[in-house]
């Protein structure tokens, strides 16, 4: 028998998969360097390898699906905070090292990381500016909405004049802070869904452990790894940054297929016009 769908309820199935299918991409781009080349210092460090195509590609994929999502209230905004985030994570590289104690990024990639990083923050501030411009026209502009488009255009103003003021700074550091948040952030969705009302038709106790497992499991690999690097486990040989970022990325694969299989048969999921 032919199940009849909507074409809206397709579209967020496949915008869902995309997630989905992005991070399976990136792990096994990721996955193919470490078996060829080895060990490498953090999953981040992908982008300055043959897999570096893929590390970008599937965050601006990911990133680009975060935005097209429509969720719930304070969830959307938080996600669409997040897929800034992708795009700073995919565009402005992890530091490597470049001395005792120094960290930075190489010279020779400082031109691409400049031209891309400026076109980034353009296209965002173009598309606050779209959004709002939208929301205002079809009569959804709510605070919610000029909430997360004043927090986004923070970011991306704070980051400029960062890089301006501390160019060496921002380009040591703005990768690293930019995934601490974006993992933060995606562990403060999932501890939302796990406790948002549910019909009395879903298995909310099954739903709520599986959220409620993957945000705290999200917040304590980022404890774990952020212990690690400041005890030094790096300089005795320890990769747990790349463990560390494994982890996270497979939790986040995880929240979302949960997401997906919950929300698989909604007819028209939940736009968020009821932001505060």
């Amino acid at each position: 028998m032919r199940i009849r769908t909507t074409s809206t309820q397709r579209t967020y199935r496949y915008v869902r998969l995309a997630i989905v299918g992005a991070t399976v991409f990136l792990a096994v781009g990721v996955g193919i360097e470490l078996v060829g080349r080895g060990v490498l210092p953090s999953v981040s460090a992908a982008y300055y390898t043959p897999a570096g195509p893929v590390f970008v590609g599937a965050l601006s994929a990911i990133a680009l699906a975060l935005l097209a999502l429509s969720g719930r209230s304070v969830e959307q905004g938080l996600l669409d905070v997040a897929a800034v985030l992708a795009l700073v994570i995919a565009f402005v590289p992890t530091s490597v090292s470049c001395g005792v104690d120094v960290r930075c990024i190489p010279p020779e990639v400082r031109a691409t990381v400049a031209n891309n990083a400026g076109a980034v923050a353009s296209v965002v501030l173009l598309g606050v500016v779209v959004a709002i411009v939208l929301a205002r026209v079809q009569g959804t502009l709510s605070r919610g909405v000029v909430t997360t488009a004043a927090v986004i255009t923070a970011i991306v103003l704070g980051g400029g004049v960062w890089a301006r003021v501390a160019p060496e700074a921002f380009l040591a550091r703005a990768h690293e802070a930019a995934a601490v948040a974006f993992f933060v952030l995606i562990a403060v969705v999932a501890g939302l869904a796990a406790w948002r009302p549910r019909p009395a038709r879903v298995r909310r106790s099954r739903l709520r452990v599986a959220y409620a497992t993957v945000a705290a499991a999200i917040a304590a690999t980022l404890v774990l790894l952020i212990v690690g690097v400041l005890a030094g486990a790096e300089q005795r040989g320890i990769p747990v940054v790349l463990v560390g970022e494994s982890v996270a990325l497979a939790l986040f694969a995880v929240f979302w297929i949960v997401q997906t299989v919950e929300l698989w048969d909604e007819v028209d999921p939940s736009i968020a016009a009821t932001r505060e």
